[in-house]
């Protein structure tokens, strides 16, 4: 039953680290750039959403739709004013301007909010009462006579991986912008003769992209609920590892490679060490390059000199 546990918040964590993977390989994908603020937009999601319900008293949802727009929207200015200009520099100039980015929103957060930490609000409970009638808050299901127990958030934050999973996968295969999206990816120089506005793809893709960061800032914060400036630098990074280990560009493989990471990291914590847990999912995905360069479900692609 331990396993179990164990394996079910591997998949918890995977799914979060799936989603923000999600973000980082349709920008790449698309745009080929790495855009390392994106971890910063998802702590700009958490404290939008936390701001939401602990000062204007909203309801969880409505404060989740509202780290969204206000992400997608900061996506859309960040790329306009940050990467556009850069369209055809050098990759070093957009990885440069990527982590000053990072740096910006970081310290506009600390001037924000301060480095103080914030206690973030479960939103994934549900008010019961008890057999004599008084008040229950109740944050998890029980398995098994109770002896497992699978919380809410876990739950949920499983079901919305899925769901966005599927729905962008539809989103690419049959939309007329998904089509587009892929066009771009393919060849931008061949879709802007055909008549697809280039510029106005990659600032769409920016924004789905930060929308879901938003989604994994809220998920994240639920699940761990300390919330401070720096709050998405680490599972931005793992995220990264993870749409690389999966192979990055590929949708699905952005999912296999979230859900593999998550699981490699809660049983190295649980039969290794804490302390080298984050060593060893590195040293994984070391391997996986070594054996499979382009990742699990990457394609080597030959290019013509």
């Amino acid at each position: 039953m331990e396993f179990l546990s164990y394996l079910i918040s591997g998949i918890s964590l995977g799914s979060i680290y799936a989603i923000i993977a999600l973000g980082y390989t349709m920008v790449y994908g698309i745009a080929k750039m790495l855009n390392f603020a994106h971890g910063d937009i998802i702590m700009i999601g958490g404290y939008v959403s936390f701001c939401s319900m602990y000062y204007l008293n909203l309801p969880p949802i409505v404060a989740a739709l509202l780290a969204v727009i206000a992400c997608t929207v900061l996506g859309i200015v960040i790329e306009r004013l940050a990467y556009a200009p850069l369209r055809s520099a050098p990759s070093l100039a957009v990885l440069i301007t990527a982590i000053g980015v990072s740096y910006f929103l970081q310290n506009a957060a600390l001037l924000l909010w301060s480095s103080n930490p914030k206690v973030f609000p479960n939103a994934f409970v549900i008010n019961t009462t008890d057999e004599a009638g008084n008040p229950v808050v109740q944050s998890s299901i029980d398995l098994f006579g109770g002896q497992l127990k699978v919380s809410f958030v876990t739950i949920a934050t499983i079901a919305i991986c899925i769901v966005i999973m599927l729905a962008l996968l539809w989103f690419t295969s049959k939309t007329r912008l998904g089509k587009a999206m892929r066009a771009c990816s393919e060849d931008k120089g061949a879709a802007q003769l055909m008549g697809i506005n280039v510029n106005a793809t990659i600032s769409m893709t920016f924004a789905i992209g930060s929308g879901l960061a938003a989604i994994a800032g809220v998920l994240l914060c639920s699940a761990y609920p300390t919330l401070v400036p720096t709050t998405g630098s680490m599972p931005g990074i793992k995220a990264f590892t993870a749409a690389v280990f999966g192979g990055i560009g590929s949708i699905p493989g952005a999912l296999l490679g979230g859900l593999l990471l998550g699981i490699i990291e809660i049983f190295a914590k649980a039969y290794i060490s804490t302390q080298l847990s984050d060593a060893i999912v590195f040293a994984v995905l070391i391997v996986v390059l070594l054996v499979k360069p382009a990742g699990l479900l990457g394609k080597q692609i030959r290019e013509k000199v």
